[in-house]
C-alpha cells in the first residue's frame, strides 16, 4: 500500500495530510493521491471546481431538451430494472414527476445502486442531460432522498468538482468532493491564506484578497463573487509565473559572466562587403545589433532567435561568427540531424569558399582520419567554425577558445545534451539558440520569458509566395497531372506521408502503397523517383535524398524524415498525403521545403472526404496564410498551450485556473506590473512588496526555469 508521510506543523494547517480532514478515510485518502493528486489540505483547496449550478432549481421533466447542459429533476422512482449480461450489463431506473418520465442509467456500481433505490421513494436527481432514441436520459447522476429540507436549503451556487470512476466507486463523486471542500473552508482563516500580492497593486487592479479568493470560487456567495475570485486567482498564477521568469533574466543579466568581443574586424566586414548574397532584411539588421550589443556586454548572451522557413536566420548566425573569429574566438553550430548539418556546411562554406577562414563538418558519420584533423584543428584554433550534430559535444572536443555557440531546432536536443556545449569554455560561450518553429508571443512571453528572443519576420526580397490548396482524395489524378506539368517544366516535387509512431508499421504500408501509386502516375524510365522513411540505413537514406538534391530523381516519396535539412530551390511542388493528420506547425515546416528558389511554388494539402472541425480549421488557416506566427497563434488557440512542440517541459505553462490563449490581456498586464515592480525594487525590500517576497522564500519551486541549457 502507497504510504505517505508528513509532519503536521502546528501553525500550517493547509500542509496537513489529506486523512486528517474529517470524511476522508485511508482508503479514501489513498485514492484522492491516486485519482486527482490531492495529498494535502492546500492541494484540496487548490483543486478548483469546474463549474457551479443553482441547485435552488428544479426542472421539469417535460421541459428538457437537447440545448441543456446539467439538470436537477424531483421524482419518485417507478420502475428499476437490470439488463444485458457482463460488459453490456446496466441498470434502468425511471424517474417520474407530474409531467413526465426520465430514464437513469448505470453501467457500473449496479448492484450497490440498485439495493439503496427504493421505488416509490422521491429522490433529487441531478446529471448531465443526454437523449436516446429522442428521450431524455442521464447517465451515471448523482442522487439523494428529496424532502423539505434539501429542496430548499441549498447555497444559490453549488461547485462541481471533477472525479473519476474510481473516486464515484468509493463515494467520492462531484457532490461528495464538495462536502470535503465545505469542511475544508470551515478549518481555515485568513491566517493561513496569507496575501501574497503588495496591496497598491491589488488597489490598482481592484483584486479581491487572497482569502475570499479561495473561498468564493469553491462556495461563492453569488456569480459576481465568483467571478472576482477566479479573477484574482488567474491574475495571481500569471503574476508569479511571471515574477519566477523575470527575476531569474534579471538576475542572469546582473550576474552571469561573459566573453567580450571588442571588434568588428575583417572577417566580418570583408564577407559583409563583398561575398553577402543578398542585401539583410530590416528584420536580419536589427537582431544583429541585438547580437552584437549582448557580444559587448561582458555578460553572456542567451538568446533565442525565432524565423519563419526561409526567412534568413542561418545568414545572421554566419555574421555573428565571424565576429566571434574576428576576436580570436571559435564558434560551433550544432544540428540535430546530419542531413541537416550537412545542408549547414554545405551553405556556409560555399558563402566563405573566397575567404580564408577554416570551417569543419563533424558528424557521426565522419571518418576516423578526418576526424582526427579536424579534433587537433579545433585544439590548436585553426578550425574557426565547427558544424555538426551532437558529436560536436564529445568530450574529446576540444576547442582552444570557444567563444559563440549555436544550436538550430532547439528543441530537437535535451537539455543535458546542450549545457556540455556551455561547458567547453572556463567563461561558458554566448548561446544563440534558433528554431524555425515560431512560437506565439504568449506562447514566448510564458515559457521562454527568462531569455533575450529575437524575430526575424520578413522574407528576404524576391521569394514568391507559396501558393496553398486543399484538395480532396478524389482529385488525385488532376494532382498528380499538375505535378507532371511541373515536372515537365524542369521542376521536381515532394509527396509526404504521415508518420504516426504508434502505429509505424502501417505508416510503412500506407508509405509504401503510396509509393506503388505515385509509380503507376509517374511510370519508369520516363520518370524518377526516390523514398526516404524512419526503416531505412543513414546509408540508404541519406543517398536517396542526395540522389534528388542532384536532380537525379524527379520526385522524392516519404515520410516527415524531410520536415527539416532539405534546401532544393528547383522543388516547386510539395504534395501532403492525408493532411488532416497534420498538426499546423508540422503543415508549415513541410510547406517550407519548397518556394526556396526563384519559382512560383505550390502546396497541395489532399485529405479524405471526412473531416474534423480542427481539422477544417487547420487546412483553411494553411490555405489563407504563409504567415509563420499567425500560424503558431492559430496552433495554439486549437490545440492548447500544452501540446505545442517544443515549449519545454517546464512546467511553466501548468496553470490551474489561467489559459494563455484565453486570457492573454491578462497575462500582459501582469507581464508589465511585474517589470514595473522589479524595475523599482528588483530585491523587493519596500514594504509593500514584503508580503511578496514573503511568500516567493517559502515556496519552492518544483521546475527549475533557468537558461535554455
Amino acid at each position: 500500500m502507497y504510504k505517505y508521510f508528513l509532519i503536521q506543523h502546528p501553525n500550517n494547517i493547509l500542509s496537513s495530510p489529506i486523512e486528517y480532514l474529517t470524511g476522508v478515510s485511508t482508503i479514501k485518502g489513498d485514492l484522492l493521491r491516486k485519482e486527482i493528486n490531492v495529498f494535502t489540505f492546500k492541494d484540496l483547496l487548490e483543486y478548483f471546481p469546474f463549474r457551479h449550478i443553482d441547485k435552488t432549481k428544479i426542472d421539469l421533466i417535460n421541459n428538457l431538451h437537447e440545448g441543456m447542459d446539467y439538470v436537477q429533476v424531483a421524482g419518485r422512482v417507478v420502475e428499476k430494472k437490470i439488463m444485458g449480461e457482463r460488459r453490456a450489463k446496466r441498470l434502468i431506473v425511471h424517474l417520474q414527476d407530474e409531467t413526465g418520465i426520465i430514464e437513469l442509467v448505470w453501467f457500473q456500481g449496479i448492484n450497490f445502486v440498485e439495493k439503496i433505490l427504493t421505488t416509490g421513494q422521491a429522490y433529487l436527481v441531478f446529471g448531465k442531460i443526454g437523449f436516446f432514441m429522442g428521450k431524455p436520459q442521464i447517465a451515471h447522476p448523482e442522487i439523494e432522498i428529496y424532502n423539505s429540507q434539501n429542496a430548499t436549503g441549498k447555497s444559490f451556487l453549488e461547485p462541481i468538482y471533477p472525479s473519476t470512476e474510481k473516486l464515484k466507486a468509493r463515494g467520492l463523486n462531484g457532490r461528495q468532493i464538495a462536502k470535503l471542500t465545505q469542511e475544508l473552508i470551515k478549518k481555515i482563516s485568513t491566517k493561513d491564506v496569507p496575501e501574497n500580492l503588495p496591496h497598491n497593486l491589488m488597489l490598482q487592479f481592484k483584486l479581491m484578497g487572497r482569502f475570499d479568493a479561495f473561498t468564493q470560487i469553491h462556495l461563492p456567495a453569488n456569480e459576481i463573487n465568483y467571478q472576482q475570485a477566479v479573477r484574482r486567482l488567474k491574475f495571481e498564477e500569471f503574476f508569479l509565473a511571471q515574477m519566477s521568469i523575470q527575476k531569474l533574466k534579471l538576475n542572469r543579466h546582473k550576474n552571469s559572466r561573459g566573453l567580450v568581443f571588442e571588434k568588428v574586424g575583417n572577417y566580418f566586414n570583408e564577407f559583409y562587403e563583398k561575398f553577402l548574397p543578398f542585401s539583410l532584411t530590416n528584420a536580419q539588421k536589427n537582431v544583429l545589433k541585438e547580437i552584437r550589443k549582448d557580444f559587448g556586454s561582458g555578460k553572456q548572451m542567451n538568446r533565442l532567435l525565432q524565423g519563419d522557413v526561409g526567412s534568413g536566420k542561418t545568414i545572421v548566425a554566419l555574421l555573428s561568427m565571424l565576429i566571434a573569429a574576428d576576436n580570436d574566438f571559435q564558434a560551433v553550430l550544432m544540428a540535430p540531424t546530419e542531413i541537416l548539418a550537412q545542408q549547414h556546411f554545405n551553405t556556409i562554406t560555399s558563402l566563405l569558399k573566397e575567404m580564408n577562414i577554416g570551417v569543419q563538418l563533424l558528424t557521426g558519420s565522419t571518418k576516423t582520419k578526418n576526424r582526427k584533423q579536424i579534433l587537433s584543428g579545433c585544439e590548436n584554433g585553426e578550425v574557426k567554425i565547427l558544424i555538426g550534430t551532437h558529436a560536436v559535444i564529445e568530450d574529446n572536443v576540444v576547442f582552444k577558445n570557444l567563444g559563440f555557440a549555436v544550436v538550430d531546432e532547439q528543441h530537437k536536443f535535451g537539455v543535458a545534451q546542450r549545457a556540455k556545449l556551455w561547458k567547453k569554455n572556463d567563461i561558458a560561450p554566448h548561446v544563440l539558440v534558433m528554431t524555425a518553429t515560431p512560437i506565439p508571443r504568449t506562447l514566448a512571453l510564458t515559457v521562454y520569458g527568462d531569455l533575450d528572443y529575437s524575430i526575424i519576420d520578413e522574407l528576404p526580397p524576391g521569394r514568391k509566395p507559396i501558393s496553398t490548396t486543399h484538395r480532396f482524395e478524389n482529385k488525385r489524378s488532376q494532382v498528380m497531372d499538375f505535378i507532371k506539368e511541373q515536372i515537365n517544366l524542369g521542376r521536381q516535387a515532394y509527396v509526404i506521408y504521415p508518420l504516426i509512431e504508434e502505429s509505424s508499421k502501417l505508416d510503412y504500408e500506407n508509405l509504401m502503397k503510396g509509393y506503388e501509386e505515385v509509380k503507376s502516375f509517374f511510370p519508369e524510365p520516363k520518370y524518377w523517383i526516390s523514398m526516404v522513411h524512419g526503416k531505412q540505413t543513414a546509408e540508404i537514406k541519406e543517398n536517396n535524398m542526395q540522389r534528388f538534391v542532384n536532380a537525379d530523381t524527379q520526385i522524392l516519396v516519404g515520410t516527415t524524415v524531410i520536415e527539416v535539412g532539405v534546401n532544393v530551390p528547383n522543388a516547386s511542388v510539395m504534395v501532403i498525403e492525408s493532411a488532416e493528420k497534420f498538426g499546423l506547425s508540422q503543415l508549415h515546416q513541410l510547406r517550407g521545403r519548397v518556394g526556396r528558389g526563384a519559382d512560383q511554388s505550390y502546396c497541395v494539402l489532399l485529405t479524405g472526404q471526412k473531416l474534423s472541425n480542427d481539422a477544417k480549421e487547420r487546412l483553411r488557416t494553411m490555405v489563407e496564410t504563409s504567415d509563420g506566427f499567425k500560424i503558431a497563434e492559430k496552433d495554439l488557440e486549437i490545440r492548447g498551450p500544452g501540446e505545442i512542440e517544443g515549449t519545454r517541459q517546464s512546467g511553466a505553462l501548468s496553470f490551474k485556473l489561467a489559459n494563455i490563449v484565453d486570457d492573454r490581456p491578462m497575462l500582459e498586464v501582469a507581464r508589465n506590473a511585474v517589470a514595473d515592480i522589479l524595475e523599482k525594487d528588483a530585491d523587493l525590500e519596500l514594504p509593500d512588496n514584503q508580503p511578496l517576497k514573503t511568500y516567493l522564500l517559502s515556496i519552492k519551486s518544483k521546475t527549475r526555469w533557468g537558461k535554455i541549457a
